[in-house]
C-alpha cells in the first residue's frame, strides 16, 4: 500500500489498518480527536484523525474535508491534500513539520489576502460546519454581517455557555450588550475564510511554506481570521503576516479596534465546549469591544 493506491481506493484504509502492518505513530492533532501519521513501506506518510471512542458527530469529517476543499481550490494558501473522508476517518497528506521563518508568514500573508479576496457567495456554508467540536450553523445567509454573526455566533454561543452555567447572569447581560451594539460601520461582503484560524492551526512546513489546517471553513468576515491569529500568544512573526496582508488586500479603517469583537465568538465557544474555565476571557473580551 502508498499514497497512489490511498488515492484510488480510500475506502480501503480501514481494513489496511487492520489487516496490514503500517507504522503508526502518535501526533499532537488537537484536543477532540485522536491523530496519528502512518508510514507505509516505501517510506510515504498520511495524517490521519479520528474519534477518540465511539462514532463522531454525523458529518464532522465530511464538514473539514468540505472546508479544506474549498479553501484548497482558490490555490491560494497551502491545504493539505485530502486523501480519505469516511464518517469516522480522515487522511490528509502529510505534511513535514520545519520552523516558522520571517519568510514563510510574509508568503502565508499574501496568500491569506489572496483566499480572502476570492470571497463568498453568502455567509455561511453549503455544508453544515462544525467549530471544534460544536455544530456550527452555516445556513447560507445573505447579510449583513453585523446580523449574521449576531444571529449565527454570537447567540448560539452565548446560549449554550449559559445553559452549562459556563457563564452566570452578569456574563450574559454583558455579552447581548455587545450583540445589540455591533452596527453596519463593520460590515463588509463575505470573504472565503478558514474560521478557526489561531496559531495551534497553522503547520509551518519543512518546503517553507505555512499549511492551515483544521478548518471551520465558510463565508465570513476576513477580520475574523485575522482576530484569531491574535489570539492566545499570536501566530509566529504575526507582524510580518499582518503587513504583506495589508500590501494585498488593504483592511478598513479601524480594524484594529473591532479585534476583540471578532475574538468574542472563540471565547464564547470555549465555554461552550469546555465550561467555566474560559469565563474570565469572554468577560474581559466583551468588556473591551469598543461600544
Amino acid at each position: 500500500m502508498d499514497l497512489a493506491y490511498v488515492r484510488e481506493h480510500p475506502q480501503h484504509l480501514r481494513t489496511f489498518l487492520t489487516h496490514q502492518r503500517i507504522r503508526e505513530t502518535p501526533v499532537e492533532g488537537g484536543s477532540i480527536c485522536r491523530a496519528s501519521r502512518l508510514t507505509f513501506d516505501n517510506g510515504e506518510s498520511l495524517f490521519t484523525k479520528e474519534w477518540p471512542s465511539g462514532s463522531p458527530p454525523e458529518g464532522f469529517f465530511a464538514a473539514e474535508a468540505s472546508g479544506l476543499r474549498w479553501l484548497a481550490e482558490t490555490q491560494t494558501v497551502a491545504v493539505p491534500e485530502v486523501l480519505v473522508q469516511t464518517d469516522d476517518l480522515l487522511g490528509l497528506a502529510w505534511v513535514e513539520p520545519g520552523e516558522p521563518t520571517p519568510q514563510a508568514a510574509e508568503h502565508f500573508g499574501r496568500s491569506l489576502a489572496g483566499l480572502h479576496r476570492t470571497g463568498a457567495a453568502a455567509f455561511g456554508a453549503p455544508w453544515p460546519g462544525f467549530h471544534g467540536s460544536s455544530p456550527m450553523d452555516n445556513t447560507l445567509h445573505n447579510g449583513p454581517w453585523h446580523t449574521w454573526y449576531a444571529e449565527r455566533r454570537l447567540t448560539p454561543y452565548l446560549r449554550a455557555s449559559v445553559d452549562r452555567q459556563a457563564l452566570n447572569s452578569a456574563d450574559m447581560r454583558l455579552v447581548e450588550r455587545v450583540i445589540s451594539s455591533i452596527g453596519a460601520d463593520s460590515d463588509e461582503l463575505p470573504a472565503r475564510i478558514h474560521g478557526d484560524l489561531w496559531t495551534g492551526n497553522l503547520v509551518w512546513g519543512a518546503d517553507g511554506q505555512c499549511w492551515v489546517v483544521d478548518p471551520a471553513a465558510h463565508g465570513g468576515h476576513r477580520e475574523t481570521d485575522l482576530a484569531y491569529l491574535q489570539l492566545w500568544g499570536g501566530a509566529p512573526h504575526l507582524d510580518r503576516i499582518l503587513a504583506a496582508y495589508q500590501e494585498v488586500f488593504a483592511l478598513a479603517d479601524g480594524w484594529r479596534e473591532r479585534v476583540k469583537l471578532h475574538q468574542l465568538s472563540m471565547y464564547l465557544l470555549h465555554t461552550a465546549l469546555f465550561g467555566a474555565a474560559f469565563a474570565p476571557g469572554v468577560r474581559e473580551t466583551a468588556a473591551a469591544v469598543r461600544q
